[in-house]
């Protein structure tokens, strides 16, 4: 019998997940760290060859595009609705390049400063293919990001951003917020 892409409900559980929701889509090509630490809601899809460690909480209809990477020391926080494309990093620590302080994870802990802050995705954000998020931001409800785009500050509600560092490029459109009106039936 061939076994599915994605793992079982009864798979999901043994890999001892905080929690996971209804309709959970998790690739067998996905890397797991710390699911002690993850937190997942329902209608969740993580595709291939993505990686998740740290404190990450997930709403629910989130998709994670393949080879996505979220490193949550710190806390990341995606709300319901959020899509992240193929390739995106996610950052919620940094280590310090200055010189002062050495850089790898096999380092005792004396010799390395990392520091960080939460990352935070809300309702009906999106972030597009190759971009990569720093530190400390936040992506407020609806906000975009383009494609191949360096954010380290926060994006306002219902506007479009992009590029290296990443600039307000125009508003964004809120009939999403109707369409999830009639998806639940409101």
């Amino acid at each position: 019998m061939i076994k599915s892409s994605f793992y079982s409900e009864n798979e999901l559980a043994e890999i001892g997940f905080k929690q996971f929701g209804e309709n959970v889509k998790i690739s067998r090509k996905a890397s797991i760290y710390t699911p002690e630490q993850i937190s997942i809601g329902n209608h969740v899809r993580i595709d291939d060859f993505c990686i998740l460690s740290g404190n990450i909480s997930l709403g629910s209809y989130i998709h994670i595009s393949a080879y996505t990477a979220l490193y949550g020391r710190y806390g990341i926080i995606i709300e319901d609705y959020v899509t992240i494309s193929g390739r995106v990093m996610v950052y919620s620590q940094s280590d310090d390049y200055s010189g002062n302080f050495m850089t790898n994870p096999m380092i005792p802990a004396e010799f390395v400063n990392v520091s960080g802050a939460t990352v935070s995705f809300r309702k009906h954000s999106i972030v597009a293919a190759g971009s990569i998020i720093l530190p400390g931001v936040c992506m407020h409800e609806g906000a975009c990001l383009g494609a191949m785009s360096l954010l380290k500050k926060d994006i306002p509600e219902w506007t479009i951003y992009a590029g290296v560092p990443a600039k307000q490029i125009s508003p964004r459109e809120k009939k999403i917020l109707e369409m999830e009106k009639r998806m639940l039936g409101q």
